[in-house]
């Protein structure tokens, strides 16, 4: 029997990482919005690592707190260790990562959702999608509460008819034990949705009071602590940090894995769902990479109050006995104790060619989906769609323009836009190398590029965008200021360049000039630049990294001007390319698929030949012309 429990403007299914984000956008935009979980416990968990950002992540969760995002401010209140990656590298890679304590981290969020206006909480399991004629009307639970609604998002995360596997158990639960969501699988299949089936995993969990420290090397977290959040200083979110560890595994490790690998479900074909080509379990590092003699492990704190410490780089189904036989061959390990085994977990996600660009379906108006739910991994990633997805539902009830940031925006657009347009045969993780246009990507300027989007859309205050716009301005006058500055090849300047092995000027130079040399940066030319005015970090860093790479960043931003272009010759969303005489059998059928939005967007799917893409330029032309005549 059902009933109606309520009505709202958007709700959303699932309260892990994407779901927080979709339901605090909506709410915080003055929609009424509710949110459930299968338990309420269980709100912005970290069911794998204990951590957020990293490479390519950290660009994430600064671009998420560019447009208004939370995980950036969360993760600077509770983090236990902070460290900025790849800084021997450019500035275009370096991202920021930090150890989280999970427990605390789960915690904060639920009191922001709590104390959050228009936003109502509830601890239920959503059984059915409803929908009619091809339009979003609300949910229902498996108590048979109807809740009536605008749009729905979905972030279901692991949990779709989720399973959870070890050596020889299986278990049909959703991660840590939590109960899975086995129901709304089948109301999606009736929607017409097509489903995939993959699969993630984690590694043990150890005591920490039986773990040997001193064979294992001390990684310490950064002096200088760089928050996520543009709204913080370092001054305000800086404290004791505690230490990770790292210790290796070794032959003893490997053969103990190999001589058990028929135990492993991954290899006995228990475990049907496909898994995450870069973050592979134990057993397919020694599988796989045959040739290597150790691998990295490294040990993190779970949480301040809590013993149990993440054993990254273990994830394992290997049987619970082989799992401790292993981690005791690693050096400090050999008489850990583990609290909970790994396991791998299987679930139901979708196949992301289903959606707009928005995250909305293309066949169902109102209901979006966001995170692992669409066939990608990791907190971040999930996160940044689940953000999108609760502005584009907001906008489409408001009556305003959906955002889609494209792959010169954001990484989040370089996310959406693979999703989507390519599609993903694993769990899609975010890498730098995925971002054509680094450079200009850099988490670093997250704040520059993306706070009017922020702003636009309601998520980010008057105040908060003027600041932006006066650090913008503070940067362009600093550049100008060095490019007009010049110094004479005097004694002062060359006996300061002789100091840093930098070679002596014969005529002047500017600062700009001296700046672009590799051996000097802003703060050491503090020294001859004596009209220096005083600024914040983080314009200096702007201003150092703008001068430094200035021919770089130029000729990427020319690529950029080039891909504007394709990106802004839309294609008709009801065109039906197989009138178009031309296109091979293939691209007729990927396209027709896809319904990709612009000619750039269809010169990347995959099947969609250069051949192809001429065909559809001078069919547009055509289109034009006839328009015009």
């Amino acid at each position: 029997m059902s009933y109606i429990e309520g009505n709202y403007d958007v709700a959303v299914i699932g309260a892990g990482h994407a779901g927080c984000e979709a339901a605090l956008a909506a709410a915080r935009l003055g929609l009424e919005t509710v949110i459930f979980s299968v338990s309420l416990d269980s709100i912005a968990m970290m069911p794998c690592n204990p951590s957020i950002g990293g490479t390519s992540k950290g660009h994430l969760v600064r671009e998420i707190d560019a447009l208004g995002g939370e995980m950036g401010k969360n993760i600077d209140k509770t983090y236990l260790q902070s460290r900025m990656l790849n800084t021997g590298k450019g500035p275009a890679v370096h991202s920021l990562r930090a150890q989280a304590d999970k427990f605390t981290y789960s915690k904060e969020m639920k009191i922001i959702l709590e104390n959050t206006s228009h936003l109502t909480i509830k601890q239920s399991e959503v059984t059915d999608i409803i929908a009619e004629d091809g339009k979003i009307t609300g949910v229902k639970t498996i108590s048979g509460a109807v809740f009536n609604s605008k749009t729905v998002i979905i972030a279901s995360g692991t949990y779709l008819k989720a399973r959870c596997i070890y050596g020889e158990v299986s278990i049909n639960s959703g991660p840590n034990g939590l109960l899975a969501a086995n129901h709304l699988t089948d109301s999606l299949r009736n929607l017409g949705i097509e489903m995939y089936r993959f699969k993630t995993g984690t590694p043990s969990r150890i005591d920490k009071s039986t773990v040997d420290f001193n064979k294992m090397d001390e990684q310490k977290g950064d002096e200088r602590i760089v928050p996520f959040s543009f709204m913080n200083t370092e001054e305000e979110i800086k404290r004791d940090q505690i230490s990770c560890w790292l210790t290796y595994t070794n032959a003893d490790t490997h053969s103990i894995i190999k001589k058990n690998l028929d135990r492993s479900p991954l290899y006995s074909g228990v475990i049907e769902g496909t898994g995450p080509r870069y973050c592979p379990s134990i057993e397919d590092k020694v599988v796989r990479f045959q040739d290597k003699e150790r691998h990295q492990v490294f040990l993190e704190p779970e949480g301040e109050y809590t013993n149990e410490m993440y054993v990254q780089g273990m994830s394992s189904s290997l049987p619970e006995d082989v799992q401790r036989d292993m981690l005791r061959t690693l050096p400090g390990l050999e008489k850990c104790v583990i609290m909970r085994p790994g396991y791998a977990i299987e679930y139901d996600c979708i196949n992301p060619l289903q959606l707009n660009s928005t995250l909305e379906f293309k066949n169902i108006s109102g209901l979006y989906s966001a995170g692992q739910f669409n066939g990608s991994s990791g907190y971040e990633e999930a996160a940044a769609q689940g953000l999108i997805a609760g502005i584009n539902a907001s906008m489409k009830i408001l009556g305003k323009e959906q955002i889609v940031l494209d792959r010169s925006d954001a990484y989040i657009g370089v996310l959406i836009d693979d999703l989507v347009t390519k599609g993903t045969n694993e769990p899609y993780r975010m890498m730098t190398s995925r971002a054509e246009y680094r450079l200009l990507l850099r988490q670093d300027n997250a704040d520059i590029r993306l706070s009017s989007i922020g702003h636009k859309v309601g998520l980010i205050s008057d105040e908060r965008h003027n600041s932006v716009i006066e650090k913008d301005k503070k940067i362009d006058e600093e550049i100008n200021r060095l490019k007009n500055t010049t110094v004479g090849a005097n004694k002062e300047v060359n006996d300061f360049l002789e100091k840093y092995d930098s070679s002596t000027l014969r005529s002047g130079s500017t600062l700009a000039e001296l700046l672009r040399r590799p051996e000097l940066n802003y703060d050491v030319l503090g020294e001859i630049d004596k009209s220096r005015p005083q600024l914040e970090p983080d314009v200096i860093e702007q201003v150092n990294i703008s001068l430094k790479y200035e021919g770089y960043i130029s000729r990427q931003q020319k690529q950029v001007t080039q891909f504007k272009k394709l990106e802004k010759k839309y294609l008709p969303d009801d065109l039906n390319y197989e009138d178009i005489k031309g296109l091979r059998i293939e691209a007729m059928q990927k396209l027709n698929s896809v319904k990709p939005r612009s000619i750039g967007q269809a010169s990347r799917i995959s099947g969609v030949s250069p051949a192809d893409i001429s065909v559809l330029l001078v069919y547009l032309e055509q289109l034009r012309r006839n328009y015009n005549s």
